[in-house]
């Protein structure tokens, strides 16, 4: 995947947003990227070893930091700060954002848990 020409994060929407030099936007809710965020923390060290975030609802980004040509770093108003995003990641993320939402509503469910 080619790297975004530009990176903002919406405050007022609490998204991020990128843009590609071919067009390409992808809009991403700050709650999503932190619940699906690519840390041993969230996803594990391995298959099936992926922990489910609750309470996320308000969260929102306060930095963002370049790692590198290919990737950023997401910086949490909740502290989590140890995500690393490659542009493959986020446009995953993108393309897969209507799916891994539901099945995040449906793990919370079946856990008994919340977004607030």
């Amino acid at each position: 995947m080619k790297s975004p020409t530009q990176i903002k994060f919406r405050r007022a929407e609490n998204i991020l947003a990128l843009s590609f030099e071919d067009g390409t936007q992808i809009t991403l809710p700050a709650e999503l990227l932190r619940v699906e965020s690519p840390s041993a923390e969230v996803q594990g060290h391995g298959p099936g070893q992926s922990v489910l975030v609750a309470r996320k609802k308000r969260v929102s980004i306060t930095g963002i930091e370049p790692t590198g040509n290919y990737a950023i770093r997401l910086i949490f108003s909740d502290g989590h700060d140890t995500g690393i995003y490659s542009w493959d990641y986020l446009d995953q993320l993108g393309r897969e954002q209507a799916i891994r939402w539901r099945r995040y509503l449906a793990r919370l469910e079946e856990a008994g848990l919340s977004r607030e």
